[in-house]
């Protein structure tokens, strides 16, 4: 018995993990040793492979394909057709002896059809513009976007972009943000 949820086209192979609440929808394919955590919603047309790890209340919209090396940390939304890699320097029939490791950490949000490289990081609460190439690492709380995707601006912990003033400090949702030397931060919570 399970207390997950798996549309009858969906498929969760047998050493799979996945967490309690979950949702996995038609043509979606979570690999043996793959492991997903609560609350989640897997969507259409999805394939997650072993070796990737997803924190809790994650949210994979429909044609996204996760590799081996991706962590996926609790509250991130990944956009329909995100696409990620996993091999640096990719060849037919040669396989690195390792691939690199991708991280999306605590509430992030990929825009559709945005590409990653491997090997990066995308901080916290940071967030990725449709259709963007990710290039190299984003720091928490970044507006990226484009191709290559850069710091465009700076976005609350809601996801709503944060106007600075002339002293480089933002309010929103109760919290102050302060802007020093490409690095935010909250100063207060309300």
């Amino acid at each position: 018995m399970t207390d997950f949820f798996v549309h009858s086209q969906g498929l969760v192979d047998e050493g799979a993990q996945v967490g309690s609440g979950t949702r996995v929808w038609a043509f979606a394919h979570i690999n043996s040793g793959a492991v997903v955590g609560e609350d989640c919603n897997i969507c259409d047309h999805t394939f997650i492979e072993t070796g990737v790890l997803m924190g809790n209340r994650v949210t994979v919209k429909c044609g996204v394909h996760l590799w081996s090396g991706v962590t996926v940390e609790d509250d991130v939304f990944i956009g329909p057709n995100a696409t990620f890699t996993n091999d640096r320097v990719p060849r037919s029939k040669v396989y690195p002896s390792q691939y690199a490791n991708t991280v999306l950490r605590v509430g992030c949000s990929i825009g559709a059809n945005a590409t990653m490289l491997p090997g990066l990081e995308v901080g916290e609460c940071a967030l990725v513009g449709a259709g963007s190439v990710v290039t190299t690492n984003i720091p928490a709380h970044a507006l990226v976007y484009g191709n290559p995707a850069r710091i465009k601006g700076w976005v609350c912990a809601c996801g709503e972009k944060l106007s600075m003033n002339e002293n480089a400090v933002a309010d929103c949702c109760g919290k102050t943000y302060h802007l020093t030397n490409g690095v935010l931060e909250v100063s207060s919570v309300a």
